[in-house]
C-alpha cells in the first residue's frame, strides 16, 4: 500500500529498501508520511543542484540547479521518494518551462501544502541560461522566505 495524502502512511514505501530509478517521471511514485508538527507555519527546503533532464529537440543533457520551498499542510514529501522522482527525469525529455512547473504543480498537487514554490536555475546551452520560477500563490502571513541562494548565472559557482 502506497502512502498518499489522503492516507499518508507512518513507513514510507522506499526507505531503507533497494529501489532503482522509475523509467519516467509519470511512472515515479511520490511518498507522503503526517507532518510530525502539524499545525505549525515553517518552511521545508529541497535543493537538487545536479538536476538533470533531456532537451525534446536534441535529447541532449540539459543540467538545473532545483530549488523546492514548501510550507507543510497535513503531510509532508519523503525525500527517497523526491530523490527517486526527480532522478527520473535523467531520461526524460522537456522544455525546461515544462519540467520546472511540472514538478512544482505535481507535488503542490498531490501534497496539498499551504504553499509551494520552486526555482530551476538552468545552466546554458546555446549560451543562454533559462531559470523558471512557480509558486502555488502568496506565501501565508508569517513564513519566513530565505532567498533560494542561487546566484544569477556568471558560472553558477
Amino acid at each position: 500500500m502506497e502512502s498518499t495524502p489522503e492516507n499518508p502512511q507512518s513507513a514510507p514505501a522506499f526507505l531503507g529498501k533497494d529501489t532503482p530509478l522509475p523509467a519516467s517521471p509519470e511512472e515515479a511514485q511520490l511518498d507522503y508520511v503526517p507532518n510530525p508538527r502539524a499545525g505549525s507555519l515553517f518552511l521545508v527546503r529541497f535543493a537538487a543542484p545536479e538536476f538533470t533532464s533531456l532537451c525534446p529537440v536534441t535529447s541532449q543533457p540539459d543540467f538545473a540547479h532545483l530549488v523546492i520551498d514548501y510550507a507543510p499542510g497535513e503531510t509532508i514529501v519523503e525525500s527517497k521518494s523526491l530523490k527517486l522522482f526527480l532522478g527520473s527525469f535523467r531520461n526524460h525529455n522537456g522544455f525546461h518551462e515544462d519540467v520546472t512547473v511540472g514538478i512544482g504543480q505535481r507535488l503542490f498537487e498531490e501534497m496539498k501544502p499551504k504553499w509551494l514554490r520552486i526555482g530551476g536555475y538552468w545552466y546554458p546551452r546555446g549560451g543562454i541560461p533559462i531559470d523558471v520560477f512557480w509558486q502555488s500563490g502568496a506565501p501565508p502571513e508569517g513564513l519566513w522566505l530565505p532567498d533560494q541562494g542561487v546566484a544569477p548565472y556568471r558560472g553558477r559557482g
